[in-house]
């Protein structure tokens, strides 16, 4: 773990993104604390309504008159408890199939992936849309669209992984010594390709944060006057570019955060994958 640690500090693009991540993770935490106005984020102020960045808003106000500052930090908390959820019900339900499809073989294993088939066939965002609609907007309905169009990821990528590693010395040992499948899977193969499940986890983070901005722009996420970022910038279309602020701030909060998760994930691949170490080292 150390050795891991220490490759991984010495790559400056994982630390920066890193850094990106406590960054608005700490935002979010401390919200009521660092806000400027932690009482108005979904009041009507309409004297001061689409005000440019001043002393008392720091990065102006919307069309309701609400901080814009104020209301990305609390809208922080929303992105992150939507992509959090959202990745642990996928890797619950994708770790498992990806399992038992791939140390078993039959029909039953065909059938679980072809189920997976059938949900990759459809592009991601086409069905997170289409359930997103169906369901309502709402926080909860958002993630289970994104739990649903993102476990088949988990399910292959874990099958795979199961599938080359079955016949190992030491999954082979662990059999011969009398070991039930269910304690193989979970005590011996599960271990071996965490990596690939951590690795594909941290990068999962920014595109389901992506994702679940996209729906809030397609007014299918939080109904307002929730401070989703998603939903900030669709509010702001009809204002631009005379109150350029109020596209441009959530924006850059959304490319942050997602920057951040993709360059940590780069990291933690080159760090995790041994193959990749083998590769790097053999340069």
């Amino acid at each position: 773990m150390r050795q891991v640690l220490r490759k991984l500090a010495e790559d400056r693009a994982s630390m920066l993104g890193l850094a990106l991540i406590l960054i608005v993770l700490l935002a979010a935490i401390l919200a009521p604390f660092l806000s400027t106005h932690p009482g108005d984020v979904a009041e009507f102020h309409t004297e001061i309504r689409l005000s440019p960045p001043n002393a008392d808003n720091w990065l102006g106000t919307d069309r309701m008159g609400s901080d814009i500052y104020s209301r990305l930090l609390f809208g922080a908390r929303i992105t992150l408890t939507i992509a959090v959820v959202a990745i642990l019900v996928a890797v619950l339900i994708g770790v498992p199939i990806g399992l038992i499809a791939g140390y078993y073989e039959g029909l039953g294993s065909d059938i679980l992936m072809r189920g997976s088939d059938v949900f990759l066939a459809v592009p991601q965002i086409v069905l997170a849309i289409a359930i997103a609609q169906t369901l309502g907007p709402s926080i909860e309905n958002v993630i289970l669209a994104l739990s649903a169009t993102y476990w088949p990821f988990w399910a292959r990528l874990v099958y795979a992984e199961t599938r080359s590693c079955k016949n190992e010395t030491f999954v082979e040992a662990a059999i011969a010594l009398g070991c039930s499948p269910w304690r193989v899977m979970v005590l011996h193969i599960l271990p071996f390709i965490s990596s690939s499940i951590i690795v594909r986890t941290t990068i999962g983070m920014g595109g389901t944060i992506l994702t679940a901005a996209t729906l809030g722009f397609l007014g299918l996420g939080p109904p307002p006057p929730t401070p989703e970022w998603g939903r900030t910038i669709a509010e702001s279309r009809e204002f631009l570019p005379m109150a350029w602020w109020y596209a441009a701030f959530p924006g850059l909060a959304i490319f942050i955060v997602v920057m951040g998760f993709n360059l940590l994930g780069d990291g933690l691949r080159d760090v995790l994958d041994p193959r990749l170490r083998r590769a790097s080292s053999g340069k």
